[in-house]
């Protein structure tokens, strides 16, 4: 502290800025899912995922959400307006990052955070 001011360095200002607009403080994201009955084929369509087949074309191909036909695409949603387990992961989780399987009364969810704002 100096003349009854705190001193912060800037490192310490971007670490907390990024961490509160990251998980903390968002209030809306935008995710991509797929949706299907069993956990095998969530974790088999995670993997495909994640060296590198293409999440939407899997979507139109497996999941058995509407949104499925639209790649996945769950467009942006605030916090709270997706059941808990879901929501719990969608704001915390990683960005760009598949992740998954997540087990809700819907079913197996193979998830990706677009964007957390």
């Amino acid at each position: 502290m100096k003349n009854g001011r705190a001193e912060i360095e800037h490192g310490s200002i971007a670490s907390l800025n990024h961490t509160t607009q990251g998980t903390i403080m968002a209030k809306t994201a935008a995710a991509l899912h797929i949706l299907v009955k069993e956990e095998k084929l969530a974790i088999d369509l995670l993997e495909q995922i994640k060296n590198g087949a293409d999440f939407g074309k899997l979507a139109k191909k497996h999941s058995i959400c509407p949104s499925g036909k639209r790649g996945g695409d769950l467009g942006e949603f605030r916090q709270g307006q997706m059941v808990p387990a879901f929501d719990k992961v969608v704001f915390s989780c990683p960005v760009l990052e598949p992740t998954g399987p997540l087990h809700t009364q819907f079913g197996y969810h193979v998830i990706k955070v677009l964007y957390r704002k």
